[in-house]
């Protein structure tokens, strides 16, 4: 399978584990569900819980696939950037 494919279904995945993962975590946050009226709103928080937490460890292994697969980008931009500021004598 070619990489780019595989690399945006994975940028889906993480997509979409970030998404319920913040939806639940929206909804398990109390005091946001009060200070936008719906307090009358019935929601099996268990169930939530459970995709919340599991989506989270989703999310965590996406992430740490997305880094593995973009090291060579990451080391090389790392390495860019620090010769440039050690050959131009960047200032912060």
């Amino acid at each position: 399978m070619n990489m780019q494919v595989v690399k945006w279904f994975l940028d889906l995945a993480m997509g979409i584990s970030f998404m319920l993962s913040f939806v639940t975590g929206f909804f398990k946050f109390t005091f946001l569900m009060r200070v936008i009226g719906l307090v009358d709103l019935v929601l099996p928080l268990a169930l939530m819980s459970d995709i919340h937490d599991w989506s989270g460890l989703a999310l965590g292994f996406f992430v740490a696939a997305h880094l593995v697969l973009n090291r060579s980008w990451i080391i090389y931009m790392t390495r860019r950037i620090l010769s440039y500021e050690k050959s131009y004598n960047v200032r912060k």
